[in-house]
């Protein structure tokens, strides 16, 4: 059932319209039975460009102190967030009442995901099957209502981000993160960003709808783009119980996350913002975003001042180390042979989507990464105080800039579109 469905291209939802659409969402809800305990599932800072952090807290108001509320961010595999990173994202809830998603120990499983589903997504790539497991907190917590907050964007490895992702990965077991991503990986990248009907997200909503129809969730999504004066402004808010509201707000992000490039630039420039991007687990979105985009024979320049390390986890970092970028063919082996990099499938995959299979150069410019440790995983090194001379962010404005080197195309924040020539996005 759908709960809301606004916005359009052309529409910037300010942020009393978006209070008044909880409101009423609230409303709905509440017309439905009493909601004594509710659990919100936003993301993470790593999605702090979202807008689900005001929501997150128009949630809080809208529901403190008549009901219980705990708040659970939808971590994944990635580490928890510092207390200031709360205390920015979600301004005025107090700190006790976030919860730490365990993706190894802190969850329960619902079921089994056959592996006839994972054979028929994949066309024959993969057959295994994948255990689903969530939070304990989604099955033992008496919630009245779970609300998942996200946004519509554009994503490597589900094609739009968000919905039935944010449960069964962001707060999700390690069986189903690493096989899901892997399916992605082995299907095909360019076949999937940008898509909302994609093999990763049929194992999702197979999931939702077989093994999880018990749980009382609600799914709160935005849609969110520049303006024309370069403001990030929310385009659309949808919500619903099932996948409808997905769909709505998914075609809303497939006409304002996708930038049509005219022609596939021969250099192109991401910069990587410090307080978000601390890893190429995360900053390998300046590669997945963009590799669309790029010509062949190009160059993508990486300028990663806050990067000091590989995986958000350290069996991960070890793993990216050991292994590195060094395209499909070589990753399928090693996983075929090496039982470390098998057993680990969120990393096998990650290491495929951050390789530009030969196609283009990738220079990665790190402020926490030697040379060595660029090229040992099979980046090329830059300098980040020389690159920075010659590519001042506070100069470049996102598209195509001319420089006296040449014309290069800048990206200021991956996270927030996907960039290709039309014939690449599937037009």
């Amino acid at each position: 059932m759908d709960f809301l469905a606004e916005g359009s291209a052309d529409t910037a939802l300010s942020d009393s319209q978006c209070v008044t659409l909880v409101d009423a969402l609230i409303d709905r809800l509440s017309a439905g039975g009493p909601l004594r305990r509710v659990l919100i599932i936003p993301p993470d800072y790593t999605r702090r460009h979202s807008g689900a952090g005001a929501l997150t807290v128009a949630l809080w108001n809208r529901l403190h102190p008549a009901t219980h509320v705990d708040i659970l961010p939808a971590l994944g595999t990635h580490r928890m967030m510092p207390d200031a990173d709360i205390a920015e994202m979600f301004p005025g809830i107090p700190r006790e009442r976030f919860f730490e998603h365990d993706w190894r120990r802190g969850v329960v499983t619902l079921g089994e995901i056959p592996g006839s589903v994972f054979r028929e997504a994949s066309e024959g790539r993969v057959d295994y099957p994948a255990t689903v497991q969530v939070n304990r907190m989604l099955v033992e917590g008496g919630y009245d209502r779970i609300i998942s907050v996200g946004q519509l964007v554009p994503h490597e490895v589900v094609g739009i981000a968000n919905h039935s992702k944010n449960v069964f990965i962001g707060v999700g077991g390690a069986d189903l993160i690493g096989k899901s991503h892997y399916l992605g990986a082995v299907f095909g990248m360019e076949r999937i960003m940008g898509r909302a009907k994609t093999p990763v997200r049929d194992v999702l909503d197979y999931a939702g709808r077989v093994l999880a129809p018990h749980l009382p969730l609600v799914y709160l999504l935005t849609v969110r783009s520049h303006d024309a004066e370069g403001r990030l402004v929310t385009r659309g808010l949808f919500a619903g119980d099932d996948t409808g509201c997905f769909e709505r707000g998914a075609a809303l992000s497939r006409r304002v996350n996708l930038d049509r490039l005219d022609r596939a630039p021969a250099t192109v420039v991401v910069w990587l913002d410090p307080r978000e991007y601390r890893s190429t687990w995360l900053g390998n979105k300046a590669i997945y975003r963009t590799r669309m985009a790029v010509a062949d024979g190009g160059r993508l320049i990486v300028l990663a001042p806050g990067v000091r390390e590989f995986g958000e986890q350290p069996g991960i970092d070890k793993l990216i180390r050991q292994y590195g970028y060094r395209g499909t063919p070589a990753i399928l082996e090693a996983v075929r042979t090496q039982a470390d990099l098998a057993g680990n499938l969120a990393a096998a995959a990650h290491l495929i989507h951050g390789s530009s299979e030969g196609r283009f150069s990738i220079t990665y410019c790190p402020g926490g990464l030697t040379c060595a440790e660029i090229e040992q995983v099979g980046y090329e090194y830059g300098d980040l105080a020389e690159m920075e001379q010659w590519y001042n962010v506070k100069d470049l404005r996102p598209g195509w800039n001319s420089l006296p080197g040449g014309e290069v195309f800048f990206v200021s924040n991956p996270g927030l579109g996907l960039w290709g020539t039309p014939d690449r996005l599937g037009d």
